[in-house]
């Protein structure tokens, strides 16, 4: 059995011929970038261990880079795996509601060490996803632009989480990066200044923070904070509690959120399922976590976690409702009055209200709409359209506009309408 089985090589040389016809082929149909420096074509694996083409056993300390906590085709997975294939391979969690999705996120709201009693969770794709979504949910929450990474740091290499990533090495060719990111000192206690005591060299790091509040970002100006827990590419360095502790009271005084970066570390890798467990065990809890990688085994799944209060902040899905019932409501009533308003559509605030020459027709009305928009911005409107002929106008207001504001605007539209009779 291969997941009891001990490495062995019984090819010439490696790869062998097999694995290297496939390696070839990759060269012609994939691009250099996606670099792999192993002689090594998988055929299976199980538990820690890969057998390849040729048949050679091959031991892996890697684990797809922490995707694999748990192994390659744990024998729970992969029944799991089979029985839901035959049920469905996808159901989008805005169309349908599914019960693994609503289990998984009950279960990582118990066990996920965020501040707070009350957690929400929600799913992406990536690490980098998850990451990206963060500092959407901390820009969102607190207002602020801007965020703080460090030294070492690997986030991910899409554009948000390249700029957030420390190796510019990543980056050639690929900029502009992203705006908002500043960078402070990782405490990396092993090389840190000669001469220093590592109660100094965490003093100095926490002070590289400052110094981003002086002359690259005020305070007031910052979202959210982002480390990771254990640097992965960094080098696998463990963040000092002392010095999570001072980050801890720095965002608090600031208003500013931690974010931990577990996408490496979740799922028990650090000896707790979360590294963050330890920061909580010191009261120095994050405010949201992202994590990836070893949470599905294999397949592509990360999540977001922080506390309720974060998620929704200004019950936002609620007060969607609301807008759209008072924007449908008028915009139906204008259907009934102008006949040159074709059709209203919509969910909660994302309405469209469609333009036609008469309503029998349904010729679209593009010139109409355009005339609109410009009538529109003369008043202190500010409408777009949409559709294939710009017959459409598209509704996308703020959801914090106030009830007065949405009043204004809609008497401003419907003014120069009122010439349509």
């Amino acid at each position: 059995m291969l997941r009891t089985a001990l490495p062995a090589v019984t090819t010439d040389q490696l790869p062998g011929p097999k694995a290297q016809s496939l390696i070839d082929r990759r060269a012609q149909a994939v691009p250099s970038a996606i670099r792999c420096v192993y002689p090594v074509a998988i055929a299976r694996g199980e538990g820690a261990m890969i057998e390849d083409l040729d048949g050679n056993r091959f031991l892996d300390w890697i684990g797809g880079v922490g995707v694999l906590n748990i192994g390659y085709s744990h024998p729970e997975i992969v029944p799991a795996v089979q029985a839901q294939a035959e049920q469905y391979f996808h159901g989008m969690f805005n169309i349908v509601t599914h019960e693994g999705y609503v289990a998984l996120a009950e279960k990582l709201a118990q066990i996920v060490p965020v501040k707070g009693d009350s957690k929400k969770v929600f799913f992406a794709n990536s690490g980098a996803e998850a990451d990206e979504n963060a500092v959407k949910i901390a820009r969102a929450y607190t207002g602020r632009p801007n965020i703080i990474t460090f030294s070492g740091a690997f986030h991910g290499r899409t554009l948000l989480t390249m700029t957030m990533t420390a190796k510019k090495g990543y980056t050639i060719g690929t900029g502009p990066l992203a705006t908002g990111v500043y960078r402070a000192e990782f405490p990396y206690l092993y090389r840190k200044p000669a001469g220093m005591t590592e109660e100094e060299a965490v003093a100095y790091c926490l002070d590289s923070i400052y110094n981003v509040f002086e002359e690259g970002t005020p305070a007031d100006q910052v979202a959210a904070i982002v480390l990771e827990p254990l640097q992965g590419e960094g080098g696998f360095i463990p963040a000092p509690i002392p010095w999570v502790k001072a980050l801890r009271k720095i965002c608090d005084d600031h208003g500013i959120l931690l974010i931990a970066d577990e996408v490496q570390s979740g799922f028990c890798r650090t000896g707790r399922m979360f590294a963050s467990e330890y920061w909580k065990e010191a009261e120095a809890a994050p405010d949201i976590l992202s994590t990836a990688k070893s949470i599905a085994a294999g397949l592509p799944l990360s999540a977001i976690v922080a506390r309720s209060e974060i998620m929704e902040r200004d019950n936002l899905a609620d007060r969607a409702l609301e807008i759209g019932k008072k924007v449908m409501d008028r915009f139906q009533s204008w259907k009934t009055t102008y006949p040159v308003i074709g059709d209203v559509r919509g969910l909660g605030a994302m309405i469209g209200l469609e333009f036609v020459k008469d309503q029998t027709s349904k010729e679209p009305n593009g010139d109409l709409v355009s005339a609109l928009v410009q009538e529109c911005a003369q008043r202190g409107l500010l409408i777009e359209n949409a559709g294939r002929w710009g017959q459409v106008v598209r509704f996308l207001a703020p959801l914090v506009i106030t009830d007065e504001q949405l009043e204004a605007g809609l008497d401003i539209m419907e003014d120069p309408l009122k010439a349509c009779l």
